[in-house]
């Protein structure tokens, strides 16, 4: 298991139990498509208020080890 699980959840009743940061609604493929397609952490961390850098850092841990 990765280091990203005390930032990272999946729950049913919230998005049908897509990987989301804890705390909030955001997917994580959310987050790994803006990286993808361009958008700098900082972009991403301006445009959603509630996340942290670690909560971005957790997302792309997530995403290399559930690839």
């Amino acid at each position: 298991m990765g280091r990203f699980q005390e930032r990272i959840e999946s729950r049913q009743d919230i998005i049908l139990g897509k990987p989301v940061i804890k705390g909030t609604r955001i997917p994580v493929s959310l987050i790994l498509r803006k990286l993808g397609e361009g958008s700098s952490i900082e972009d991403i961390l301006d445009g959603y208020s509630k996340l942290t850098i670690e909560d971005i850092h957790a997302a792309l841990l997530y995403g290399s080890e559930n690839s």
